[in-house]
């Protein structure tokens, strides 16, 4: 095929290795620990140019030779147990190693375990599935100028089902010939969350890279937002998903000098009381529900980021 005759050129480009799946076994006391990962590493730079116009192999490095990085770092790696980090020593590894590649993307997923309790008590190496959630992180590193190192960090939580009998309301909003949705002065309000969260970093030498970023207490940040999350879920008496939302971004902001922008995706999973009126007259509407129908589809879906103000203090 010859090439076309409209004058093109390649805009951007990252290639890598996705779905490495990762077990990490902490045997360093008799209490196990477990993380269960999934990886994509992808890598950029205008070397791999010639890859896609020229069909030249000569700087591409082999997504099996990704895959195979992952593991063995994994096996040296101190810091398995926190995903910005692990991410970051994989990113600055490629540019390390590669001295032609100018940017490493990195994403892991980790998988939740919960210890099992047998006869009361915490089993020392046994687990169970603690659901679909999972803690996600997303890093981008780019090499700068002499030896400098630009990040880029976001991470999330998504997946996480959360769902309360009371405590929500849905009045007030616009009524035209398109409505039929009655108002409700209290109902069941359950969403699935998808929260993320973008960290402030600066840039740095390549050799503080890891000493600068474990200065983040991010496996704390992550359990603050959870937590914040599920508090003001179960506890704010909404009138709005909107307004929740924008509280639990609000507070995470507040929480930690660390945290820029933080944004949630709520889907609406609606749960509407059955009509059991035409059997026998049985009440099962307004403040007379308890039997509803769960509906996934079609959903509400909210969204919305929250960013520090410019020169908001951050103490």
């Amino acid at each position: 095929m010859t090439n076309p005759s409209v004058n093109v050129y390649l805009d951007k480009q990252e290639y890598g290795k996705d779905k490495v799946r990762l077990l990490k076994v902490h045997r360093d006391s008799k209490i196990h620990r477990v993380d269960d990962l999934t990886i994509r590493c992808l890598l950029s730079g205008t070397s791999f140019t010639t890859s896609y116009t020229e069909a030249s192999n000569k700087a591409v490095v082999a997504t099996d030779s990704i895959k195979n990085t992952c593991y063995i770092l994994a096996k040296s790696s101190k810091v398995v147990d926190t995903l910005e980090l692990f991410a970051s020593e994989l990113g600055n590894h490629f540019l390390n190693t590669y001295n032609w590649v100018d940017g490493a993307h990195v994403t892991i997923i980790r998988h939740r375990w919960a210890r099992m309790n047998i006869d009361g008590k915490p089993h020392t190496h046994s687990f169970w599935r603690d659901g679909d959630e999972t803690r996600q992180t997303d890093i981008f590193i780019k090499r700068g100028a002499n030896g400098r190192r630009t990040i880029e960090i976001k991470s999330a939580i998504a997946g996480l089902l959360v769902l309360k009998t009371t405590g929500s309301s849905f009045e007030d909003f616009v009524r035209d010939e398109y409505t039929t949705l009655r108002e409700a002065k209290d109902r069941i309000l359950s969403t699935c969350v998808d929260a993320t969260w973008e960290f402030n970093v600066p840039s740095v030498q390549t050799e503080s890279l890891l000493p600068t970023l474990s200065q983040i207490p991010f496996n704390q940040i992550y359990d603050s937002v959870r937590d914040v999350t599920c508090k003001i879920f179960a506890e704010d008496e909404s009138a709005s998903v909107q307004a929740t939302l924008y509280k639990m971004a609000a507070q995470s902001i507040a929480n930690w000098k660390w945290l820029d922008r933080v944004s949630y995706a709520l889907p609406n999973r609606h749960f509407f009381a059955v009509d059991l009126s035409y059997f026998r007259g049985t009440k099962n509407l307004a403040e007379h529900a308890d039997v509803y129908q769960p509906l996934s589809d079609p959903s509400g879906l909210i969204t919305a980021t929250v960013a520090r103000a410019p020169g908001t203090s951050r103490l």
